[in-house]
């Protein structure tokens, strides 16, 4: 049975046809889009490696059937920095060391852009609650939780707009 389906990948229309209703976000992602920073760690999301954005919401997207987002509009890290500018997460990842070996990386940030997004209110113990469904087998939770910190604060100044990105006046 071939399904086709349309989506939105860090703003350029995809269109793929799905052979088998079981592929899940990720291996679409990952074996025929290659695009292979959502990491697969668990396989059973738990472990948030696999993160991304569907519709400006966080999801893991190994629990996440590709035929059940058909229209939908992803980011994964690849689509996140705005050509050699950073997002504003990514930046305060790389001051704070929000990572050691980095295999976490990808879904640490693209958890803490939706985080954000939702709305957190930049209390550091709202933030480990809300970013405690991506673990990180180094241990880095203390720079993960300052660079989200860091990034709630730049994202959220008066010059920003959505998304990280500074205003006309501002740039």
């Amino acid at each position: 049975m071939s399904i086709p389906i349309t989506l939105t990948v860090n703003g350029v229309p995809r269109h793929v046809v799905i052979e088998d209703a079981r592929v899940t976000l990720l291996d679409l992602l990952r074996e025929r889009l290659d695009l292979t920073g959502a990491k697969k760690g668990c396989d059973r999301g738990q472990c948030g490696a696999c993160t991304i954005l569907v519709d400006g919401v966080r999801l893991n997207s190994c629990l996440a059937l590709a035929v059940s987002h058909d229209g939908a509009s992803l980011v994964t890290i690849e689509g996140l920095a705005k050509g050699d500018v950073l997002h504003p997460v990514q930046a305060a990842f790389l001051d704070h060391d929000g990572f050691q070996c980095g295999f976490c990386t990808p879904g640490q940030i693209l958890s803490a852009v939706g985080l954000i997004e939702e709305g957190c209110d930049g209390d550091p113990e709202r933030v480990r609650e809300g970013m405690s469904g991506n673990l990180c087998r180094c241990g880095a939770y203390a720079g993960i939780t300052d660079a989200v910190l860091q990034a709630h604060a730049a994202m959220n100044a008066p010059d920003v707009l959505p998304g990280g990105n500074l205003t006309e006046d501002a740039a």
